[in-house]
């Protein structure tokens, strides 16, 4: 399907690089030493009016750590009023009162990261002391708000407790766990250039993001695919433009068209299965693997893809 056939349906909006965790695998860089980029305020708002206009349905707002941005709340409330669905991406450790009022107020979905069961184990991936703790008493929070909540597995470390992980979240009552395998971008690339092989397929099919200057990419890890750049154009032009259709075409050379057909949700929305599946679990849902199948690895060679 062709840039022109597909419409944009949704968007993740990285409207910061700054996070208070330092994982190894981040696909985004981010730190605490990471910035909001050059995007303003009314830079975002207009964004969002833009998808709004363009009969997009969802946005997630993503980093670097979202929830750091001072603004977050504002732009919420200005995407909820624009008729868009908001989920914000989140490790959750880190949500002030005026957050948790506006997530409530306005039906916000909630996403996060679980590395392990074991509070040593997912600090020892976030390098944030505590943040284990944090990130738990949080979920149990939202959950007991009523908002909705996603948690996402990823297999990081040889031997990690990805199982153990997935069932402590389903413990806790989340009722939507999903598994990513690590991938070579940001840090986790450990210097390797990035690759469309390293993708699931999916990106650019109904979904682009924007990063904190204004880029706009295939998908929040395809950020070495550039369409263009929302201050120096619409949305709708990138959207509707020649770079679209080439990227579209790069990522169907690798992966063929099958990849745009299987059935989500998957770790990140918008988003079907992809292959291959967790390394450490063997399967798309760590709840369903009968059993530790080797170490999370960069690159690993793919697997056919299934749907569920």
């Amino acid at each position: 399907m062709g840039a022109a056939q597909s419409a944009l349906k949704f968007a993740w909006l990285e409207v910061t690089g700054l996070c208070n965790e330092f994982c190894d695998h981040c696909y985004a860089d981010s730190s605490p030493k990471g910035t909001h980029g050059t995007m303003t305020v009314a830079d975002w708002t207009n964004v969002i009016d833009q998808l709004s206009g363009m009969g997009a349905l969802d946005v997630q707002f993503i980093g670097g750590e979202p929830t750091l941005y001072p603004r977050l709340p504002e732009l919420i409330r200005h995407a909820h009023g624009s008729g868009l669905s908001v989920e914000v991406f989140s490790n959750m450790t880190h949500i002030r009162p005026e957050l948790w009022e506006t997530f409530t107020d306005c039906g916000v979905k909630l996403a996060t990261s679980y590395y392990s069961d074991a509070a040593e184990e997912h600090d020892g991936v976030t390098r944030l002391r505590g943040s284990h703790r944090k990130t738990r008493a949080n979920i149990e929070k939202a959950l007991g708000l009523g908002i909705p909540l996603r948690g996402g597995v990823v297999a990081v470390r040889r031997g990690q407790r990805v199982q153990e992980a997935a069932r402590d979240l389903s413990a806790l009552g989340v009722g939507t766990v999903g598994g990513d395998r690590t991938r070579a971008f940001g840090r986790a690339s450990k210097g390797a250039a990035p690759t469309i092989g390293d993708l699931c397929g999916h990106c650019a099919h109904e979904k682009c993001a924007v990063g904190p200057n204004g880029d706009v990419w295939p998908c929040v890890l395809g950020r070495f695919l550039s369409l263009g750049n929302v201050r120096d154009a619409p949305l709708s032009e990138i959207w509707g433009g020649v770079a679209v259709a080439e990227v579209l075409a790069d990522i169907t050379a690798v992966h063929g068209e099958g990849a745009q057909s299987c059935t989500p949700p998957q770790f990140l929305p918008m988003c079907g299965p992809c292959g291959p599946c967790v390394p450490s679990v063997g399967h798309c849902d760590p709840r369903e693997a009968d059993a530790v199948a080797g170490p999370a690895t960069i690159g690993a060679p793919a697997r056919p893809l299934r749907s569920r």
